[in-house]
């Protein structure tokens, strides 16, 4: 049985650990049936080919792809060179792909996509999907509520929908939600992986980062807990379930 390739961007091993932990809860995986790669502390296999795993998972990260190449860290510039290079086999191939939060960016970037901070940016915490009527007929998301919300947190978002993709959710501070290109590649702007809970710990480690001003991350952590963020979760499962 193929396993499922999980590639991490967070260069914090508390994030990246509890991150990888909700993803084996939410799409049902055991770690048998994955393949974790940090890509902060990690290489990818010399000549992976990515057929031969069941698919391939992003999470997400601190760094965003339309920054400024000079500014950027060496770790977020390798994380996001690894990535990119894996994205022509992919796309090419229709292989399964979830991108979660920075795997939007990362999956409009290399369509030539407009990502960028001008607009829809959106502040820690839930948002409110809006199903469209292309996802009313994904295999992904056919039968979600209409509406739902979803943990988000990021300050680039895609402008324009890429050629080639399908509109699957949408929000009204932030229209791309949810794209697929093809068949079989996905990318969230949310966290379909993310509880309360994680957020909570998130928040605390990345209140330095610029999302937020620090003062208010106990205010953010209260809204997270008081939020019912339950259907994102199913969107990860069904991924799994279906490619593997």
């Amino acid at each position: 049985m193929k396993r499922f390739l999980i590639l991490q961007l967070r260069p914090e091993t508390d994030a990246s650990d509890a991150e990888y932990a909700s993803i084996l809860d939410k799409t049902g995986l055991t770690p048998e049936r994955t393949h974790r790669i940090r890509l902060d502390c990690e290489t990818l296999p010399e000549g992976l080919d990515v057929t031969d795993c069941a698919g391939v998972i992003v999470g997400g990260g601190p760094g965003c792809v339309s920054d400024d190449p000079a500014t950027k860290s060496d770790i977020d510039a390798r994380v996001e060179a690894s990535i990119m290079g894996l994205m022509p086999q992919i796309t090419a191939q229709d292989h399964p792909f979830m991108g979660c939060c920075y795997g939007l960016g990362i999956l409009a970037a290399h369509l030539g996509g407009a990502v960028s901070k001008e607009k829809y940016g959106e502040p820690v915490g839930p948002s409110t999907c809006h199903v469209t009527e292309d996802g009313m007929q994904d295999q992904l998301t056919v039968g979600l509520p209409v509406t739902f919300d979803a943990f988000v947190g990021h300050k680039e978002a895609v402008q324009a929908l890429p050629e080639g993709c399908v509109h699957l959710l949408a929000s009204d501070p932030c229209p791309f939600q949810m794209i697929r290109f093809g068949q079989n590649v996905y990318a969230t702007q949310f966290h379909p992986e993310a509880e309360a809970k994680d957020f909570e710990e998130r928040i605390n480690i990345y209140k330095h980062h610029g999302y937020f001003p620090p003062e208010d991350a106990q205010r953010l952590i209260d809204i997270c807990h008081a939020a019912d963020v339950t259907q994102p979760a199913l969107i990860l499962r069904r991924f799994a379930e279906r490619y593997g």
